[in-house]
């Protein structure tokens, strides 16, 4: 197992623990190999035959551009955020085996899993995150607690081992761990998803991720899912912001590799999305820029700023 995450993320208690137990061996490539570059990372992967690496899917994404992926890698486990079918084109013909994963740290890191690599995406090019792993139950449930029918969207609910007691003293997330009638703890994610036919959970989005726009509620998440199934967009991501007055407004960043115009773009997303819903901005990028771990990094992200009604 690849260790690249920090000791302060919960991804860690994955990477060391669960290998630990299991009898398997840590990698721990140095701070100058974890701080570098990608080649560099892929060499020390190579070298000591590292087979399990574990991730956010942007830093799956770039691996999945390179020319050349280590032999030695047979399982990859994606977390944290959405993963897309585009992100693991090149992976897939490795036969290498990926896992779309879901779970809050409240909930001991993971509750649930779904292989990907044999599957086929959701419409909007991403994959369910899955069944519950062994001891935990999740529920879809309404804003009374009640559960909601098949198909219906409602908030990611997590029951059972792995749950943890809540926080210590009472801070506001406390909140989020209820006490049920049998005395057990569930805890409430914030998160909302829906339950497909089969039984495996898709997530949605944040609850508070919503913003409005000429008074319409938007999902930043489902315009960059739009975003990314554009044949011409490599990689996209979808980002609100604040106007001089207060209001929101989107930017759309992109990746890609082919000749494109921002109208054709524009084009695209209109077939899919009402007016209000296309970013007012377009942001060609080279890459997308990632933090250390391995997630978007919003602080390198240039911000086009829109001025309010007083403006000159």
């Amino acid at each position: 197992m690849l260790q690249y995450s920090v000791c302060s993320f919960d991804i860690f208690v994955e990477e060391v623990f669960a290998t630990l137990l299991n009898g398997a061996c840590i990698c721990i490539p140095s701070t100058a190999i974890h701080n570098g570059s990608l080649e560099g990372l892929m060499e020390f992967i190579d070298r000591h035959s590292i087979s399990i690496v574990d991730g956010f899917p942007y830093l799956i994404a770039e691996i999945n551009k390179l020319p050349k992926i280590p032999s030695s890698i047979k399982l990859i486990i994606s977390g944290g955020d959405v993963i897309r079918e585009s992100y693991i084109t090149n992976l897939r013909k490795h036969r290498i085996k990926i896992y779309n994963t879901y779970g809050p740290s409240e909930t001991t890191v993971c509750s649930n899993y779904y292989r990907i690599d044999n599957s086929k995406a959701l419409e909007d090019g991403t994959f369910p995150v899955g069944k519950p792993i062994s001891g935990v139950q999740v529920k879809i449930l309404d804003k009374n607690l009640h559960k909601v029918p098949i198909g219906t969207t409602g908030e990611i609910c997590i029951f059972g081992e792995g749950v943890s007691g809540g926080y210590i003293g009472n801070p506001p997330e406390q909140k989020n761990f209820v006490r049920t009638e049998d005395g057990s703890i569930m805890y409430r994610s914030g998160d909302l998803g829906y339950e497909l036919p089969d039984g495996n959970i898709v997530f949605l989005h944040r609850r508070d991720d919503q913003i409005m726009i000429l008074g319409k509620r938007v999902e930043p998440e489902e315009v960059e899912n739009v975003l990314n199934t554009c044949p011409d967009i490599d990689q996209g991501i979808v980002r609100a912001f604040l106007d001089d007055n207060g209001l929101h407004y989107l930017i759309a960043y992109f990746v890609t590799s082919k000749r494109t115009s921002l109208h054709e773009i524009r084009e695209y997303l209109a077939s899919k999305l009402t007016d209000f819903m296309i970013p007012e901005f377009f942001v060609k990028m080279k890459h997308i820029p990632l933090t250390h771990r391995g997630k978007v990094d919003l602080n390198a992200l240039p911000i086009v700023m829109k001025g309010g009604r007083n403006d000159d």
